[in-house]
């Protein structure tokens, strides 16, 4: 059977793998042992899998293979960031950001083909919602990425799902890739070193908080009061700030865990003094901490960063309000790998 007519299993879980090692009428244990080569040892040929059966690997080579997106395009910034544009089974694309940095390497990773919220400050949702992301093209991210940037196994890698599209709005993939990332027989990526970014919403923030175990939680604040945060994001209209904030004083942190707040400063629209003091209220008994990130610009939306003089004023407003706050200057802007760029540019 050709790889195109054959399914792909990067992305099954290990209950998966066991059933299908069982259907295959092998042990479970053997299909422990093909999730530990697909993910901890990151095999891609299936006949390479010498310590299984030689009956076993022909009846999986004949019916599956493993197969990762294809890196069609790569981007790299004076700053060390490269964004790659990864062409997909079907032939949609996405990016993902490599970010390396001296004691660790930060992959921002894609969860939807497209983005379908309509941000207006955000590139990516001019290209509009096309398709939800599987577990394995999640996952293939990481593995294509990590090949090609011959990233170790034991590397300090932070997964950031703050690439293109909504994360919640794909929560079932988002969290049976997670498991994965994180599990000790998989890629091996602690979750407090994994962060999921949501634009709010509330009803997939509460299921995240039901999960066992799950990522870290950023919420795209970006807005002071209901009005300014609908003309920008009209999300806000569905699930306006009261309920926004109302599900992140109820979200359960862990110990010495805060929920991160990112707000992009937009130049006039959303920084000025009163907006902060607006937000140190919003906040005010949820145990977080404030992202303050300069806006991304490009030629295709009219909004400009806010000068850093005003960012700093804005910090200070909250800092004095006992809210911290950081400034956060996005990687790759020269590649439109920042954050909010993911538009696929130059693909």
């Amino acid at each position: 059977m050709t790889e195109r007519h054959s399914r792909n299993i990067l992305g099954l879980s290990l209950a998966e793998l066991e059933q299908l090692a069982i259907a295959l009428g092998q042990s479970r244990y053997r299909g422990k042992q093909l999730y530990r080569a697909i993910y901890a040892r990151r095999v891609q040929s299936l006949e390479s899998l010498t310590d299984l059966k030689r009956e076993f690997r022909g009846a999986l080579a004949s019916q599956y293979h493993i197969a990762y997106p294809e890196i069609q395009g790569e981007f790299a910034s004076r700053d060390g960031a490269v964004r790659s544009v990864l062409r997909l089974g079907d032939g949609n694309t996405v990016e993902s950001v490599y970010m390396p940095e001296e004691d660790r390497t930060t992959l921002c990773l894609s969860s939807q083909v497209g983005c379908g919220l309509d941000c207006k400050f955000c590139f990516t949702g001019l290209l509009g919602m096309r398709r939800n992301l599987t577990p394995g093209e999640i996952i293939g991210q990481v593995l294509a990425i990590a090949k090609a940037r011959s990233i170790p196994r034991r590397a300090r890698l932070n997964i950031v799902f703050m690439g293109m599209g909504e994360p919640l709005l794909n929560l079932p993939a988002v969290m049976q890739s997670a498991r994965v990332l994180a599990d000790t027989d998989g890629l091996g990526i602690p979750l407090r070193r994994i962060t999921i970014s949501t634009a709010g919403v509330v009803p997939k923030i509460h299921e995240l908080g039901r999960e066992p175990a799950r990522p870290k939680l950023a919420v795209s604040l970006n807005a002071s009061h209901d009005e300014q945060r609908t003309a920008l994001m009209p999300l806000n209209r569905k699930y306006p700030l009261r309920q926004l904030l109302d599900a992140c004083r109820v979200f359960p942190l862990h110990p010495r865990e805060r929920l991160t707040f990112e707000y992009v400063m937009l130049d006039g629209i959303n920084d000025s003094n009163a907006d902060a003091e607006r937000v140190a209220a919003l906040v005010r008994g949820i145990r977080s901490k404030i992202n303050l990130i300069p806006y991304n610009s490009g030629a295709e939306l009219p909004y400009r960063p806010s000068p850093l003089k005003r960012v700093m004023e804005f910090q200070e407003i909250l800092t004095a309000r006992n809210v911290p706050a950081f400034i956060r200057i996005s990687r790759g802007q020269d590649v439109r790998a920042a954050c909010g760029q993911l538009s696929l540019a130059g693909a």
